[in-house]
Parts: C-alpha cells; structure tokens; sequence
C-alpha cells in the first residue's frame, strides 16, 4: 500500500537571531506541514548543534514530526545517535526519525576530529552504522555486531522506541541506493543533487533492491528536498508560478514515485513557507487526487 505523502518545511539551525529557528518550525506546525528537516554540520560556526536543536525544537512543539537531514555519521558515532534517536523518539510519543548520512565536507570534518574516509570507506561506514542502529532498535538484551568502524560489543540497548521511528538515508550512489532498499525506512535525495532527470533512475536502483530484499518498495518513505522560490518567471524546475511549482511535484510524487516533498526557500522565508502550505499545497492534493492510482493523500 502506498504510504501518505508528506508535506514538510526545512529549517536551518542558524543562531545568530537565537530564536528563529524556532519560530520557524512553530509557523509550520501552524500552517498544518507534516515535517521540520534540520540540516546537520557541526563544524559550521553559523549553526547550532543540530540533534540539541532537535530536541529543543520538539520539545516546544506539539504535532510535527523533527527530522535531522541527515546526520554526520563521521562526527556522530552510531550507537550513542540511536540511543539519542531511540530516547527522543519515546519522550516525544513518535515525533522523530533518524535521518544519516555518509558524511561530505571531509576537511571540515577533520578539523573537528573525525575521520576522513575515502568515498568507498564511508559507504563501508555507513553500512555497519546501519548494523549498529538496527541492533540498538532491537529491543534484545544484549547485541553485537562487527565492523572495521563501527561496531559494538554486548551493549545492552534502551531505551526501546516505538514502532514508528525509522532511519532515513541521504543517498545517492549505486552502493548507497541498494543499502537503502535493502535495510533503510526512507530515503532523503535533495533536488540539487539529484535532479528530476535523474531521479527515475535513483528511484529504480532504490525500487529494486528492497524488491530484491523481499521489501515492499512502497513501503520506502521517499523524501525529495527542494529549493527554490514561488513566484515569478519561470526559470525551471522549482522556480517559478504555482502552475510549474504544482506540475513539478506532481510529477515527482505521481510519476517518479516519490511520497514527500520538503521545502527549502531560497529568500522570504516567512512569505514562501506561507504560500507552499496554503496555496500550492492544496493545489498538489487536488492535482493528485484525480490521478490513477491515486495515492494516498495525509492532511
């Protein structure tokens, strides 16, 4: 069965005006969005710690779900993040997923103290960092798993989340794609580095490695990060008037099967958050609600 598309606002965890980033995601709770995605760089001096961020930011909310897009791997050891995940996931009645990544900007993440891995030794990384988080998900008493950078040994996990907390990959090469099919909840690919030309193929390698695992690739929460701005000429993909910003997601959830959509605003943050959840939200809905099959609407 199809899951619910999703609609969802992206907010940076800038902190120089301290409380914009909350006031924020409270407009998007307001304006009835599904998700708040923070991007996660520590070793950038404009942002805040992205998972305290998070959790403040549930903790001051009620409804919507927080997504971290995605987890520094190299700077957030597995087994302490799901733990973090697991803890936050309970405290806050399922308002949480766990969104990881490989790791980019190596040099950044070296001058942190972190490792700098090679392009096949993070994807090596990432796949035992999927082992650990499972096992710390598992709810037995003690677990192992092995690795040449990541493992644990007879760790007794807890607390134990609920069943709803999944872990979301950014994910973008063949390796990473069939990792994600094969043992990841959902997947977080952004529009500007994963254009609509080369999404189908993306959402093909994904399809068919959870079919290959004997998963239901339906079952895969597929969420698409755009930027861009509403409004104006129009200048391509996710920049322009409701008609190519309706058409465009449309296309991306209808045809290319993804199931959520994150806005990122380029400028006028207040005003194009306002006009993505009251204007053109609707009109996606109403677009996909002729279509057949149509999928599964979330309101």
């Amino acid at each position: 069965m199809a899951l619910p598309v999703l609609f969802g606002a992206n907010v940076d965890p800038v902190w120089q005006e301290p409380k914009a980033p909350l006031r924020q995601a409270l407009a998007a709770e307001r304006l009835g969005l599904d998700l708040v995605t923070v991007q996660d760089h520590p070793y950038q001096a404009a942002f805040y710690d992205t998972w305290t961020l998070v959790t403040y930011l549930v903790a001051r909310t009620e409804r919507i779900t927080l997504v971290p897009t995605v987890s520094s791997l190299p700077l957030r050891p597995p087994a302490v993040l799901a733990k973090s995940a697991a803890s936050l996931d309970v405290l806050s009645g399922g308002r949480i997923q766990l969104g990881l990544g490989a790791g980019a900007f190596w040099e950044a993440i070296e001058a942190m103290g972190g490792p700098r891995r090679s392009r096949k030794e993070a994807v090596d990384a990432l796949t035992e960092a999927v082992s650990v988080v499972r096992a710390m998900w598992s709810g037995e008493r003690s677990v192992r798993t092995t690795g040449e950078h990541y493992a644990v040994s007879g760790v007794h996990p807890g607390p134990h989340p609920g069943p709803g907390l999944g872990l979301w990959l950014g994910a973008y090469g063949p390796r990473t794609l069939a990792l994600t099919g094969a043992r990841a909840d959902g997947w977080l690919p952004s529009h500007a580095y994963l254009g609509l030309d080369r999404l189908p193929d993306a959402v093909r390698r994904l399809d068919d490695a959870a079919a290959e695992a004997g998963r239901d690739p339906a079952s895969l929460r597929k969420i698409y990060n755009v930027a861009g701005h509403i409004g104006g000429a129009d200048r391509g993909a996710f920049h322009g008037p409701l008609s190519r910003w309706r058409d465009d997601i449309a296309t991306t959830v209808a045809e290319h099967g993804m199931n959520g959509i994150v806005f990122w605003p380029t400028d006028d943050y207040g005003r194009q958050m306002s006009v993505f959840a009251e204007e053109l939200v609707p009109l996606v809905r109403e677009d996909l609600a002729t279509r057949d099959p149509a999928p599964q609407i979330e309101e």
